[in-house]
């Protein structure tokens, strides 16, 4: 089975730091857009943003799409905030039985990604300098992995880690310490490798054998440095248009690509253009840029997937 693309909710500037109550495209207008440009599946984005239950699904199966996976944050380095998180755990499985009820062709990889803390937030690529995880919270970090995953698997499903800007595990080299430690293999995201100093080349030959979903990304590398140069944190990197559709910035897509191919890598690509719609644009000139932008995002995998 060849790899799969799928595009994400984040692409069009609807995720988890999407202001409440913002203008944002609807979720069909959303699931049309990327059939018609013909990715084959979609990441489940902010709860219950596609619906749930039956909704999901029938939600799903009209515009012929299959759910990727889907972003599950929890505070693995503090054992009483871990535990009080479970049930957005078990809650985001739901959605998944749900979405699999109908018997995709390849099930969705539950993606668990570290809280991190304000101080990493606030400094992504600057983590281990600005805050750095002390020793006992590594092996408490490890451990609710280990037990995070034992849950998803015991859901029928497995789970994948994503290394993520502003958290414990950012850096190539707290990546390596990871996944020395815990069976559990990763979510590649280019844009967040940048962020952190890596190489998305460098990361496929370090880590391809480990590698079980990809968040796959472009990046403004001078927008991005001159964002954090000035400070900047996440928020600041969403809303700066650092991470652009491909060819517009630095990844080397091909080069990847070819990586990733030569790896026999056969699961979810899913295209992410990480952006938050700033309150001086339009929705409709929104949604057009991001319509485009997933149409040349998905012409530009055509030689792999």
């Amino acid at each position: 089975m060849k790899a799969t693309v799928a595009g994400a909710p984040v692409s069009f500037g609807v995720f988890e730091l999407t202001p409440e109550g913002a203008e944002t495209i609807s979720p069909d207008d959303l699931l049309a857009t990327l059939a018609e440009s013909d990715y084959r599946g979609v990441d489940l984005g902010p709860s219950g943003f596609f619906g749930q239950g039956a909704r999901l699904r029938e939600r799903l199966r009209s515009h012929g799409l299959e759910l990727a996976g889907g972003w599950v944050q929890l505070p693995f380095s503090d054992d009483d905030a871990f535990e009080a998180a479970l049930p957005e755990l078990h809650e985001a499985l739901r959605a998944f039985s749900d979405a699999a009820e109908d018997g995709p062709d390849r099930l969705p990889l539950p993606t668990l990604a570290d809280g991190g803390s304000s101080i990493r937030q606030g400094a992504p690529g600057r983590g281990g300098e600005v805050d750095p995880l002390a020793e006992a919270a590594w092996g408490r970090l490890l451990a609710n992995t280990e037990r995070a995953a034992g849950i998803v698997r015991a859901a029928g499903f497995e789970p994948t880690f994503h290394h993520h800007a502003g958290t414990f595990v950012e850096s190539p080299d707290e990546i390596d310490r990871f996944l020395a430690n815990v069976d559990v293999d990763l979510t590649l995201d280019t844009g967040h490798l940048f962020i952190a100093g890596g190489d998305p080349l460098d990361a496929v030959r370090r880590w391809g054998d480990r590698i079980n979903h990809l968040h796959l990304k472009d990046v403004d590398l001078g927008e991005l440095t001159r964002v954090l140069s000035a400070g900047g944190g996440m928020r600041e990197v969403w809303s700066s248009g650092s991470f652009v559709a491909f060819g517009a910035g630095d990844i080397d897509l091909a080069a990847v690509m070819d990586a990733v191919d030569e790896r026999g890598f056969d699961g979810w690509i899913v295209v992410e253009q990480d952006v938050l719609n700033g309150p001086d644009v339009s929705l409709s000139e929104f949604r057009a840029a991001r319509g485009a932008d997933q149409i040349r995002n998905r012409e530009a995998l055509r030689p792999w997937a």
